[in-house]
């Protein structure tokens, strides 16, 4: 394979990948994002996404040995290019990465193509802005084998590096779009799926509402809950106890536990 080394963090390439890294505009309006590590760019190709362009730092992937293999046979880019370890350092979010970051091209997820089991157990959330967060609910909704996370009037790229990086490539195994609440809304009525909102006001104990059918989970921010429009047409308004002085969880938090639960009441039904 050709492959292009790269010395200087004045080069265009290497400039170009640092942009990708950090602007979500210029990742949305080239349709390309960014993984790091063997588990997440693993992972994406997995999920059938393109590898455009494979950068690698030989001082970190040889050390480790097979890793070389996979660059040589797995991984199949467009373009290869090394980096100095200095540029690595530049480049990378975090340490123990293997060497490896990647860059792929989009694909657009639709409602229309969310496929959904017998029983469905879907994810809403509402303006999720952290992308600590989303990564952390779609590690859960991985673990919890989600039909898909729906994120409503989204205030963080999917594709942000912290997004890939707390999802532990979730992101990837997991059906995730991007829609308005209606368009959410609209779609989970025409697929006869319930809605369960979690909210404080005029609400059920979680654990005692029957979630034994086709589910939303429908969360909102942990500064502002859920906003009218979902409170309002939710079938099953539920909340979780809390019994210390705080009024809310961390939202993954109450997502893991909600999920869960709804997984136990199946194993029953």
């Amino acid at each position: 394979m050709f492959i292009d080394n790269l010395s200087s963090a004045k080069n265009p390439k290497f400039k170009d990948l640092v942009l990708l890294s950090q602007k979500s505009k210029e990742r949305r309006e080239r349709a390309l994002f960014v993984t790091e590590g063997v588990r997440e760019t693993e992972a994406a190709l997995s999920a059938g996404y393109k590898l455009r362009e494979l950068f690698f730092c030989p001082e970190i992937t040889y050390s480790t040995g097979d890793v070389t293999e996979r660059v040589e046979s797995k991984y199949k880019a467009e373009k290869y290019f090394t980096l100095t370890p200095d540029l690595y350092a530049k480049a990378a979010f975090r340490e123990g990465t293997e060497g490896i970051i990647a860059v792929f091209l989009n694909k657009t997820v639709s409602l229309n193509n969310i496929r959904l089991s017998p029983l469905p157990l879907v994810i809403v959330l509402e303006s999720v802005e952290k992308p600590g967060n989303l990564g952390a609910v779609l590690r859960t909704a991985d673990a919890a084998n989600a039909d898909a996370v729906i994120i409503c009037d989204p205030l963080t790229d999917i594709f942000n590096p912290n997004v890939i990086r707390a999802s532990l490539g979730g992101v990837f195994t997991t059906c995730v779009t991007a829609c308005t609440s209606e368009e959410a809304y609209l779609w989970l009525k025409s697929n006869n799926i319930k809605i369960f909102s979690a909210q404080i006001q005029d609400s059920e104990w979680y654990h005692k509402t029957d979630m034994r059918v086709p589910a939303a989970i429908v969360m909102g921010t942990e500064s502002h809950g859920l906003k009218p429009y979902w409170r309002e047409r939710a079938d099953f308004r539920i909340r979780i106890p809390m019994n210390g002085s705080l009024d809310s969880l961390n939202v993954s938090v109450a997502t893991a536990i909600i999920c869960f639960e709804a997984l136990r009441q199946r194993e029953f039904k």
